[in-house]
């Protein structure tokens, strides 16, 4: 007969998951998450994940596959970047290079992302680059290079927030100049009207979170369906230029010695309207079964987009006019806009569409930012870690990763007042910050199938294809992370040199102050999250 303490062990064994072991693929046991009930913990290969890899489901895990899909193609707002971005490309390249170097761009990124895909698959975390750089690189190395990758991480993306704050502030004077010509830009006023751009757009990310699913939503029905419109309207309108001039026609207002150097300067921002995809892995602790959505989230969010942008890579070549006015035009964009459209209201009309936009853009990337902050802060990689990492209750987001974004961005803005480029270097910092960080995670994995070491089951895998598509994509990194430090003029000054060299050598050096720091804690020292998983495993 069945006693009562024989019905309870019998309930407490069967409510354990069975998995998959970490590096076998064999079946075992995983003892029931302690997480709060109010939040949803996802399927049981999420839960199976969090505990392996010794982490706590703190976020609600609200993101399903279209949904998720849907934040990271607005995140990436390929389009909109590169119409209202491309200034620096038409300096050094033309319009001719914009095509060229989207085309070359979105191949080369293409073997990153089914690289960080793969990774985000076999540890799906929101600590994304610094944590599988802990699992996969050599154990002496796995503290300092995670520590390394998880500042460059963090300064990548929240160099990301500033760039669209920016270019959100440009859009806001353009459309003042256009009611009232006599209005002259200054640096000091973008300046202004970045800062308030983070700081409105940070507070809707911390009100409006229990609706983020919902409104990503939203957010992607617009970013395909207001491109129809304004391609069409540039089509029809503007003047249109012949296969030649569109095609094989490349400038080099920069003075470089030569056109195909100047074109390969020129090649930056089509770098940075390829990025974004990876941003999903910073949200993976709030997708359900993150293990498998967030890799074909990154994968297909980056094929869907590649179609917009290619086509609005035509629209500009095609309908941009003259291309020296357009270079001496404030905002190229805003230029196209006028010469097709003849009229002021309807100009502003469009130019606000892209102001709302890009908005929405800036809206998903403080989402995925803040949330990377927080991972790292989780892992006692940051000053005030234990502020960083307080998830509010109430919002369920982590309310003083979001006010740090908005500082962070204040801060980086400033440069604008001292400098003309100021766009230019914050971009470069982004593109080579991000780079630097893919370089060293897949640089990492690949090691380890170069030295047949056994990797972590992935439920998407790269298969026997891993290592020549790993190899592929640290070339490209490589590549795109030696340009991105180019100033955009040949004779360089203080007042257009791409400070952006400066600000990555400082940060670099900061980060190995803060590491050696970290060393000398007892408490709250940086041991890396796979210190976790060998918890977790020796535990089992």
């Amino acid at each position: 007969m069945e006693t009562d303490e024989t019905r309870r062990k019998s309930r407490r064994q069967s409510t354990r998951l069975l998995a998959r072991d970490f590096y076998t693929g064999e079946t075992l046991q995983i003892r029931p998450s302690d997480s709060r009930p109010t939040i949803a913990r996802g399927t049981t290969r999420d839960r199976i994940d969090m505990q392996r890899m010794g982490k706590k489901q703190e976020l609600r895990r609200s993101f399903r596959q279209l949904s998720t899909i849907s934040f990271t193609s607005c995140v990436m707002g390929n389009w909109e970047i590169l119409l209202t971005a491309n200034g620096p490309a038409l300096i050094n390249g033309g319009p001719s290079g914009i095509f060229w170097s989207l085309v070359w761009a979105w191949t080369g990124q293409l073997f990153v992302i089914m690289s960080l895909a793969e990774m985000s698959s076999m540890a799906p975390t929101s600590a994304g680059q610094y944590h599988w750089v802990s699992e996969f690189s050599p154990p002496g190395w796995q503290r300092f290079l995670s520590f390394y990758t998880g500042w460059l991480s963090t300064m990548a993306w929240q160099s990301v927030v500033a760039v669209d704050c920016y270019i959100i502030a440009g859009i806001i004077q353009a459309l003042i100049q256009l009611s009232h010509p006599e209005y002259d830009p200054i640096r000091w006023q973008a300046t202004l009207l970045t800062i308030a751009t983070a700081v409105g757009l940070c507070l809707f990310n911390t009100f409006a979170a229990s609706q983020l699913s919902l409104l990503e939503g939203v957010f992607a029905v617009c970013h395909v369906f207001l491109f129809v419109p304004i391609v069409v309207m540039l089509w029809i309108l503007a003047p249109t230029s012949n296969a030649q001039e569109a095609f094989f026609t490349f400038t080099n207002q920069g003075g470089w010695p030569s056109t195909a150097l100047s074109l390969l300067i020129g090649q930056v921002p089509m770098i940075f309207t390829t990025l974004g995809s990876d941003s999903v892995a910073h949200l993976a602790e709030e997708v359900e079964n993150a293990a498998l959505v967030v890799p074909q989230a990154m994968l297909w969010s980056y094929l869907v987009n590649a179609p917009l942008a290619l086509v609005m890579a035509l629209t500009i070549i095609f309908n941009i006019g003259p291309v020296e006015r357009a270079i001496q035009s404030s905002y190229p964009f805003v230029y196209m806009f006028e010469t097709a459209l003849q009229n002021t209201q309807a100009t502003s009309a469009f130019t606000i569409i892209m102001l709302v936009l890009l908005a929405m853009v800036t809206v998903s990337v403080i989402a995925s930012t803040s949330r990377q902050m927080f991972a790292f802060a989780r892992d006692n990689g940051l000053p005030s870690s234990r502020w960083l990492k307080r998830v509010s209750v109430k919002y369920n987001v982590p309310v003083n990763a979001i006010i740090a974004t908005a500082g962070f961005t204040t801060a980086l803005s400033l440069i604008n007042i001292g400098s003309t480029v100021a766009f230019n270097a914050v971009l470069s910092l982004s593109t080579t910050a991000l780079m630097a960080s893919y370089l060293i995670s897949i640089g990492c994995v690949t090691r380890k199938r170069l030295t047949h070491e056994t990797l972590p089951y992935a439920p998407w895998s790269l298969g026997q294809y891993g290592l020549p598509i790993n190899l592929i994509a640290l070339g490209y990194a490589t590549w795109s992370f030696f340009w991105a430090f180019w100033p955009g003029e040949y004779h360089v000054t203080p007042g257009n040199m791409n400070w952006a060299c400066l600000i990555f050598v400082g940060f670099v050096a900061w980060a190995c102050v803060m590491f050696w720091v970290s060393s000398l804690r007892r408490r709250d020292k940086y041991e890396g999250p796979v210190a976790r998983v060998h918890v977790w495993m020796n535990e089992w």
